[in-house]
């Protein structure tokens, strides 16, 4: 390390692919608008170097941001896992301080907050569009916005046993409906629907999701929009996409990893928009 680096602080995204991450962009916004001279880096490492990642880390080092396929892997290398990441059974924040490893996850409280800033603060009835780790954290995103009866379609609805088994420790309703029943088994209204799906996976449902929703939210951000994002502004819906939570959750990390609040959205907000048409121009 170089001696003017010594005392600098240190972050990173770790992920295999990780070419795409926005997670650099985000926080190094931050922390520009926060006068930290902190560094944040992505480093592509799969489940078979995590451990050997980890234990090479020194004491500059204060937090990593976790995508796939480590959000599982993580957690047995974790001294803790706090509340939601134990709940869901994904950790995509490990805060490290006094030499230990604190699994959270951010992804879920990050979705709430995206929500609350379009000026949604309760949902009761939430369709999930797929059935995997994502809609996880959707589903403890709803409940925490008291939802009490949750419907998901799934291509495959055998996939859904750990969606199930939240659903009954969080205390919602949950029912599972195949793709192919969706015109006949979904309820007319829901308040919020959150599509985990890729957009061409949607698209064959973006009809009888949008006739439904008073709210979409599409987890994906690039491209975008999607064409599920498409039908639901056309309709008139409250739209919300992947970098809205991409933005609120990597906020919520550089609160918990640099202990400064609140963490500068708008500016986060406006680099990753950059970003994004940088790559699409």
């Amino acid at each position: 390390m170089k001696p003017e680096e010594k005392h600098v602080r240190r972050c990173a995204v770790l992920g295999s692919p990780i070419a795409h991450s926005l997670s650099p962009v985000l926080h190094r916004a931050a922390y520009a608008e926060l006068g930290l001279p902190w560094r944040y880096d992505a480093f592509d490492v799969g489940e078979e170097g995590l451990a050997a990642f980890l234990a090479g880390l020194d004491p500059s080092w204060r937090g990593l941001s976790l995508t796939m396929p480590l959000k599982r892997a993580v957690i047995p290398l974790c001294d803790e896992v706090a509340e939601p990441a134990r709940l869901v059974g994904a950790v995509n924040t490990v805060l490290l301080a006094g030499g230990r490893r604190t699994g959270t996850n951010t992804d879920v409280p990050g979705m709430v907050e995206a929500l609350r800033e379009r000026g949604v603060r309760t949902v009761r009835h939430v369709l999930l569009v797929g059935v995997g780790a994502t809609a996880s954290s959707a589903l403890a995103a709803s409940a925490a916005m008291d939802a009490s009866r949750v419907w998901a379609l799934a291509r495959d609805p055998a996939r859904a046993q750990d969606l199930q088994r939240l659903a009954t420790e969080l205390g919602v309703d949950l029912r599972v409906v195949a793709w192919g029943d969706a015109a006949a088994d979904l309820p007319a209204r829901v308040d919020l629907a959150v599509s985990t799906v890729p957009d061409e996976a949607a698209a064959p449902v973006a009809f009888e999701v949008t006739r439904r929703a008073e709210v979409v939210f599409d987890a994906l951000y690039d491209p975008w929009p999607t064409r599920l994002a498409q039908a639901a502004d056309q309709a008139g819906l409250v739209v919300l996409g992947g970098l809205d939570l991409l933005v609120h959750q990597a906020a919520l990390q550089v609160e918990q990893m640099t202990g400064k609040t609140p963490a500068p959205v708008a500016a986060m907000r406006a680099a990753g928009e950059h970003a994004l048409r940088s790559r699409a121009g």
